[in-house]
């Protein structure tokens, strides 16, 4: 681990083993997300994510107050709302697709 990311984490007042535990569960979540089929455990991915990006948010203004580069967190949020709502709209496809 990165002495910086450590140093940022203790700031949040988050143990330092925490950096591990999330980003583990951050990479499950991405494969959840990019392996087709399984809608169930891809909304628990998402809602893992979206978890985490308003934690961390959260933690930031808690912890430091609004700041000006917080809004790149923004980002983030977008993309993975699109991604929900274009898995949604897949999945929508294939409901319909199968009814026909």
């Amino acid at each position: 681990m990165k002495p910086e990311a450590v140093t940022f984490m203790n700031h949040l007042g988050y143990p330092a083993y925490f950096i591990s535990f999330i980003g583990v569960l951050k990479i499950l979540g991405c494969i959840a997300i990019m392996i087709p089929g399984f809608p169930r455990i891809k909304e628990w991915a998402y809602a893992g994510m979206a978890f985490d990006l308003f934690g961390a948010i959260y933690s930031m203004i808690a912890n430091d107050g609004f700041q000006v580069p917080m809004l790149f967190m923004i980002v983030p949020v977008v993309l993975g709302v699109g991604s929900y709502v274009y898995f949604h709209k897949m999945l929508e496809a294939k409901t319909t697709e199968l009814k026909i």
